[in-house]
């Protein structure tokens, strides 16, 4: 299926819903597309000879795979140090490149080979996009130009490439009258096109991949009828080819699999430098940005089909030709960073995923970003079957910032080696060398004259081969990219960059203002003063001296706090520190508790405070004397002295009411209405907190927990149950009038697990036979929060109550809801108040609950709309979690909920909690993100507080800050443990100012920073729009990039997109937030998903957001088993995945293991017991484990997956091209998506406009 034109998703966090249709094709003749972003494409009017009217505007006609539309000369210098280029990674050469003599190219790819013929309706080969291109071999099935020479001026430095045009703008510019110019190189380098050179690498060449075939002797056009596949060479189809649509033609002998070309590419011999501008020698060679390609990772060079040495002739194409260039593209090999597209990916889709009727014209696909529209810049420069006439200033031909220059030289910063040197883009055909197709005269000759455009011959798709019976055929038209992929910032590269620099050492926190490893960094944290990144991540470590700055920057100035979280095993956990009857000692102004901060004066009797600068005395218990340096002599010895992070003792005066508190407790309440005794909720709850209350919380593993429990079941009604250990029988007690909720007992209801245990399980027994012929459909809701809150009170403690629940509260009883799903509402005005709640009945509820410590954790079972948006308010307000299970089945939801259930009953957690943010004078906490409720301004109350909440903190400038002092924040957070012990938990951090705003820049973080934009913009869309909400992301980001590109950048040309280093990643994961469900919804998205997802979001830390934007894809089919070491990842695409690859994409909420149909037989056997594709069950939820390594270590992958997320993700197992594909490639975020959202390349271009406006 082509990622332009998928059917509808389905919803990628229930079971896929019925009756998704194809996916109609709204952009195309410029009405509006979903997302409500006008199209800019050109209606489809059949062939392309109508619509050639001018030489393509600077892309290459090959890059095809999801249509990246760009337009922009992208280059990203992408630091003040390290500036990294969009397009060319050095300056060009001078001089044509080297030619060798014709050498033959093995058949094959260099990376694997499918085993066995392919059938016959094997769907056809995909190019891979923008890759590398060596002008050796090639299978000219379409005019070819020389490929030597240098496009546009030359780029001055090889820290950016300058504009390749003259002024290769987003917006539109002045033509150069002279067309196509290609000024000559300047530089004395490595030839620019040497990657293009006709020398043949050596892992092509046949004697090192195909001893057992010969090469063809001389480079004479074989018959070109009917080849089989996109662009594959006539003579020798990869194995798996089939004819495109269908043709009839002769089959082509499949080759044999070779041994040394199985699924796992080797690396370059050590002693070869990465990049060189001589082809490599090597087989395939290693690279930062994921594994090799697997399974025909690169499409084989064909013989030109003419007898001439297949060197193109040198020197500039006639400057005036018009630009015709029918015939499909050249074969490219894919870049080394990446597993190669689907090759053999299926046919172009018709209809919902069905491939097109033999000789019927495929549909165009869907063109082109659907993101905002690049207005401003005149036609597109990619238009399906269009070609735009050339802008005024820029230089009709394929150049952009992609255009392949010389290779980047070992060392350099950046981008991934691509094989054979070639950086960026591959160069598409130029103007000027028109030609028919293969084996008719003129190809390879000299350019015809000049002949008018519209006149050109029909193009055929890039990605078929013309054959007799098909060159009639209406082309099939996919976007171009003109800019490479692999040329703009990858994920991968910077997480694998930070891993290496990063992830050997200790961070050691005592340095002021440092910024730490990335959240996907393994690291071990030594706290010499500074909370740990694992307690506080901040979106900058740099702050601006003055809030003038801060604006103009627009940096968000932000901390995402997680209190309680836990630490890795070689960590210790916070000391506890104990001051006795006096408490805590504390600033007497501020009211900040002691912390290295602080500074002892006057011999240690007085201390001057960090935050306030006000002096208080120092209680005589708590007096020591200074040493020569002005520190307290008992320094190392007090953490409260020395450390970041640490817990005080609390007396009293910090309990409610000034009683010590009572030991909390966990209630359940089961929904037991039809529904949820149908789908064997109520009977799996029941068995399973039989074995559970085994594990309550406690204070110590060894030590038996001190939490009481409590049961209620309920319907339209509610039943308490006596579990007293006196009784021999458990007692029930229906209350029936839900109007007025009270507990009908008190002696009983909340009871000690050891006590009570034969009563309890008792009960727990008979309750799913109790209620098992039930037809009561209907449910209340407010009641039984209601009823839990009562009994806390009663019982005078905090606590937590477990509610699961199947159903929209329907029944009448306060806190009813109807049902309001309107899906028309979405995308209007009236869309935000689909995620408020409808009644304020849960809002006046979850104060309550707050004020008595009783958190709520929701589990929800809907089969249809149960409006999480209200029913969420009070877990959200409480501190509390939702688990949503849509369409549960006992059989396959069960693992999930129950590890779920497991995790939430036995995490570490406090209660009644309250925390408050101090800083020093200048700034100041103004804003909050996250479950909690606020009586005030300034205090964070949470009822439950547990190890993966965070609670966000935005602050603003309301004074000057000095480089000299920095800026400090205290977190302190007051609460009840588990064990009912009062305690204060400080995290304290200090971090730079800056006067400089490049410093600023040298210094954020940008996870943290998407973390913090995300849940601004979740929490924006209760009162704005969602396109609204989208549109002041974007601003707000291209600001942030604008000030950077204007006060720090060097100067370069305006048609240069300049990033910062350390947020070159920014557009790359906005992106992924714009096309969120949230904010950007496919139609089958439930107003349910996006209310959970948007509430899971608001309490989210930097790792789980990092991995819920942009999901890690493992290639598990290079796995090593001997080493503990994860593949690389690869980025989040569809044509990184090879057809006869595995692959393991987590979201932090779900797993997919999407399984190529090409996949070696040995590998499935490993994994799947069974060696056939066919024969995968697609409804497994979790593989077997088999007596191999290979099954032994993919299962501990996963289950080590897992156990790092604070939710169990199921295991999906997707077939290529199965139904289950569409929700798996929902998650391949830098692609279009469904709805609209734009691509990454898309969107990049989009961002380089939008600064470019704000700059000129």
């Amino acid at each position: 299926m082509n990622v332009n034109q998928q059917p509808h998703m389905a919803s990628p966090y229930g079971q896929p819903q019925p009756g998704y249709q194809g996916y109609p094709q709204s952009g195309y003749g410029g009405q509006h597309v979903p997302g409500g972003y006008p199209a800019q494409y050109a209606p489809y009017n059949g062939p392309a000879s109508a619509y050639q009217q001018g030489p393509p505007q600077g892309y290459s006609p090959y890059a095809s795979f999801p249509s990246k539309a760009l337009a922009a000369n992208l280059v990203s210098d992408l630091s003040s140090s390290s500036p990294l280029d969009l397009g060319m990674r050095g300056p060009p050469t001078s001089g044509a490149p080297p030619v060798s003599a014709a050498q033959a190219y093995s058949q094959f790819g260099q990376s694997e080979v499918q085993n066995g013929p392919p059938p016959m309706g094997a769907p056809q080969q995909r190019p891979p996009v923008s890759q590398p291109y060596n002008q050796g071999g090639m299978n000219l099935s379409g005019p070819q130009p020389p490929y030597n020479q240098q496009f546009g001026a030359p780029p001055t430095s090889m820290q950016q490439m300058t504009s390749q045009m003259a002024g290769m703008q987003v917006g539109s510019t002045v033509p150069s009258p002279a067309g196509p110019g290609y000024a000559p190189p300047t530089m004395s380098q490595a030839p620019a096109s040497a990657a293009f050179t006709p020398s043949v690498p050596s892992s092509f060449a046949t004697t090192s991949t195909v001893p057992s075939q010969p090469p063809p002797a001389e480079r004479v056009p074989q018959s070109t009828p009917s080849q089989p596949y996109y662009g594959a060479p006539a003579q020798q189809p990869f194995p798996t080819a089939a004819p495109p649509f269908s043709t009839p033609g002769p089959a082509q002998p499949p080759a044999p699999p070779l041994a040394s070309q199985q699924s796992f590419p080797q690396a370059p011999p050590p002693s070869q430098p990465p990049f060189s501008s001589a082809p490599p020698q090597a087989a395939p060679t290693v690279s930062y940005g994921g594994p090799l390609p697997p399974v025909q990772a690169a499409h084989p060079r064909a013989p030109p089909p003419t007898s001439q040495s297949s060197a193109f002739p040198g020197g500039p194409p006639p400057t005036s030709t018009p630009s015709q260039y029918p015939g499909p593209p050249m074969p490219q090999q894919p870049p080394v960073s990446q597993p190669s597209p689907f090759h053999s990916g299926p046919p172009p889709t018709t209809a919902a995923g069905f491939p097109p009727q033999g000789g019927a014209p495929p549909r165009p696909l869907h063109p082109g970003m659907q993101g905002p529209p690049l207005a401003s810049q005149g036609p597109l420069m990619s238009q399906a079957n269009h070609v735009a006439p050339p802008q005024p200033g820029m230089l009709p031909g394929p150049q952009t910032a992609g255009i392949a220059g010389p290779p980047p030289q070992p060392g350099m910063q950046g981008y991934p080696p691509q094989q054979n040197g070639a950086f960026g883009q591959v160069r598409g055909p130029q103007p000027g060398y028109a030609g028919p197709y293969p084996g008719q005269q003129g190809y390879g000759a000299a350019p015809p004259a000049p002949a008018p455009a519209p006149a050109a011959p029909k193009r055929l798709d890039p990605d078929s081969i013309p054959s007799p019976q098909a060159s009639d055929i209406p082309p099939v038209q996919k976007t171009r990219h003109r800019i490479d992929p692999d040329a703009i910032p990858s994920p991968i590269q910077v997480i694998e960059d930070d891993k290496a620099n990063k992830g050997s050492e200790p961070f050691v926190t005592g340095v002021r203002g440092q910024a730490p490893p990335l959240v996907t960094t393994n690291f071990q944290v030594k706290d010499q003063g500074n909370a740990s990144p694992r307690f506080i991540r901040c979106t900058a470590y740099n702050i601006p001296c003055t809030s003038d700055m801060a604006k103009q920057s627009q940096v968000p100035l932000a901390a995402v706090i997680k209190p309680l979280a836990t630490l890795p095993p070689d960590e210790n956990p916070p000391y506890i520190v104990d001051h006795g009857e006096s408490g805590p000692i504390r600033c007497n102004r501020c009211k900040a508790y002691m912390c290295p901060y602080m500074q002892f004066i006057e011999g240690g009797r007085r201390f001057q405070c960090g935050f306030c600068s006000c002096v208080t005395e120092v209680p005589p218990s708590y007096f020591q004397h200074l040493d020569h340096t002005g520190k307290r002599v008992d320094c190392c010895d007090r953490p409260e002295l020395s450390m970041g992070s640490y817990e005080f003792l609390a007396t009293v005066d910090y309990c409610k009411n000034n009683k010590i508190p009572q030991p909390p407790a966990f209630i359940f309440l089961i929904d037991v209405s039809y529904n949820a005794v149908k789908n064997g909720m109520v009977r799996i709850v029941c068995q399973e907190l039989k074995t559970l209350l085994d594990y309550l919380p406690s204070e110590h593993p060894d030590v038996q927990s001190n939490i009481r429990v409590g049961f209620v079941t309920y319907n339209k009604v509610l039943h308490f149950y006596n579990v007293k250990a006196s009784l021999a029988q458990p007692q029930m007690m229906v209350v029936s009038d839900v109007a007025d909720m009270f507990v009908p007992l008190l002696d009983g209801f909340l009871v000690n697990v050891s006590e009570s245990r034969v009563v309890i399980e008792s009960l727990l027994d008979q309750i799913p036979d109790m209620f098992a012929d039930t037809r009561e459909t209907e449910t209340v809701f407010g009641p039984v929060i209601q009823a839990g809150l009562e009994a806390l009170k009663a019982a005078d403690c905090a606590g937590k109550l477990f509610v699961f629940h199947s159903s929209l509260p329907i029944a009448e009883a306060p806190g009813k809801l109807k049902n309001r799903e309107d899906k028309k509402l979405v995308g209007t005005d009236k869309e935000k108040s689909l995620f408020q709640p409808q009644v304020s009945f849960y809002a006046n509820l979850a104060k309550e609950c707050v004020t008595q410590g009783c958190c709520v954790d929701l589990f929800l079972f809907p089969n249809q709309y149960v409006d999480v948006a209200t029913l969420g308010v009070v877990p959200t307000s409480t501190g509390g979690s939702v688990y949503k299970y849509t369409y549960f089945q006992a059989q396959s939801d069960q693992e999930r909920f129950l590890n779920d259930l497991r995790k939430d009953i036995q995490k570490p957690m406090g209660f009644d909690a309250v925390m408050r943010v101090r800083t020093s004078t200048g700034i100041r906490a103004t804003d909050f993100f996250g479950s909690f409720y606020m009586s005030n301004t300034t205090d964070v109350e949470l009822a439950g507080l547990d190890c993966d909440k965070t609670v966000t903190v935005e602050f603003r400038h309301d004074d000057k800050l000095s480089e000299e002092t920095g800026a400090l924040m205290q977190c302190a957070v007051l609460y009840t443990s588990c064990s009912g012990q009062r305690r204060l938990r400080i995290h304290n951090m200090a971090v730079n100012c800056c006067a400089q705003l490049a410093d600023l820049y040298r210094n954020c973080e940008t996870d943290t920073i998407i973390n913090f934009f995300a849940k601004y913009a979740y929490r924006s869309v209760l009162n704005n729009p969602t396109k609204n909400v989208r549109d002041s992301l974007v601003n707000q980001c291209a600001q942030i990039l604008a000030c950077y590109r204007k006060n720090c950048a060097s100067p370069s040309s305006a048609g240069q997109l300049i990033l910062p280093e350390c947020m070159k990643l920014l557009p790359v994961y906005l992106n992924c937030v714009l096309k969120s469900d949230v904010l950007h919804p496919g139609a089958d998205v439930s107003l349910d998903d996006r209310a959970y997802l948007r509430q899971l979001v608001s309490a989210m830390d930097v790792a789980e957001s990092h991995v819920f934007f942009y999901p890690r894809l493992l290639p598990v089919h290079k796995l090593d088993v001997e080493s503990n070491v994860l593949p690389v990842a690869i980025r989040d695409s569809e044509e990184r995945l090879s057809k006869g690859g595995i692959y393991l994409l987590e979201t932090g909420l779900n797993l997919f293991l999407w399984v190529g149909a090409n996949s070696q037989q040995e590998l499935l056997q490993n994994i799947f017991g069974t060696p056939a594709f066919s024969q995968i069950d697609a409804n497994m939820t979790s593989l077997p484990i088999l007596d191999n390594p290979y099954s032994k270590r993919l299962n501990e992958i996963i289950e080590s997956f897992r156990v790092q997320r604070s939710r169990y993700m199921k295991l999906m197992v997707v077939k290529q091209e199965d139904k289950l594909e569409l929700i798996f490639k929902h998650f391949l975020v830098e692609d279009k998506n469904n709805s609209g959202g734009a691509s990454y390349v898309d969107f990049l271009c989009h961002m380089h406009k939008e600064i470019r406006q704000l700059l000129s």
